[in-house]
């Protein structure tokens, strides 16, 4: 995939380095001269200038790029970069990097945004999965609240162990993902059962999280 970043502080090129190890195509859009080195992030494209003029990102043709990923550490120039992806250059997927959670319900479809990343919501979203079991934790939202990735571990003495993923009672629109057990990852066919113990990732709208807790007997 080709992927733009606009932002190259130490957030934007981290995701640089991460995606380019992936073999993924990375140019970095950065307003800030002392930032824009290279040498920092082999392999990846700059733009010197601002990623909030249309100028700038028409000289780096965003129209021909799959994902722009909004990095920079101001919120403000985030939602415009999101703005201008979406409707001037039909970006097909932005992603959006929240820095302030209270600015966290502006970043929606209508600001162009398909993915907000919020680093303290995430973190506080590790910490409660870290301690809770029998209880769902909201790991991240897509496109706003439209569907959420969450996890739930069962307790050791679930009345669901043993069952196959078949036979769960899933509520409409919610799906399971991944089974992760001690240090495997499990992508769940129609046979494999769960166990108590169990770290289960489902993506589901907010509407059905309770029907959801319901059917796994966590209720």
């Amino acid at each position: 995939m080709k992927i733009a970043i606009a932002g190259a502080g130490a957030v934007g090129r981290s995701i640089a380095r991460e995606l380019l190890g992936n073999r993924h195509e990375v140019t970095l859009i950065e307003r800030d001269p002392s930032h824009v080195e290279p040498d920092s992030v082999p392999g990846a494209e700059w733009v010197s200038g601002d990623a909030c003029e249309l100028s700038n990102l028409e000289r780096a043709q965003l129209q021909q790029y799959d994902v722009v990923v909004a990095a920079t550490g101001d919120d403000k120039a985030n939602l415009v970069v999101a703005l201008l992806a979406k409707t001037e250059f039909a970006v097909h997927r932005v992603v959006a990097r929240v820095n302030d959670p209270r600015n966290e319900w502006l970043f929606d479809d209508d600001w162009g945004v398909d993915v907000a990343v919020s680093t303290p919501r995430i973190l506080a979203s590790l910490v409660e999965e870290a301690v809770s079991v029998g209880d769902l934790v909201r790991l991240l939202s897509f496109r706003q609240g439209q569907a959420n990735l969450v996890e739930m571990t069962l307790p050791d003495d679930t009345p669901l162990a043993g069952r196959p993923v078949r036979k769960l009672e899933l509520p409409r629109d919610a799906a399971l993902v991944a089974i992760l057990r001690g240090t495997r990852v499990i992508a769940p066919q129609p046979d494999d059962s769960v166990e108590g113990g169990d770290e289960l990732v489902f993506v589901a709208p907010e509407e059905v999280e309770g029907d959801l807790k319901a059917a796994m007997r966590l209720d």
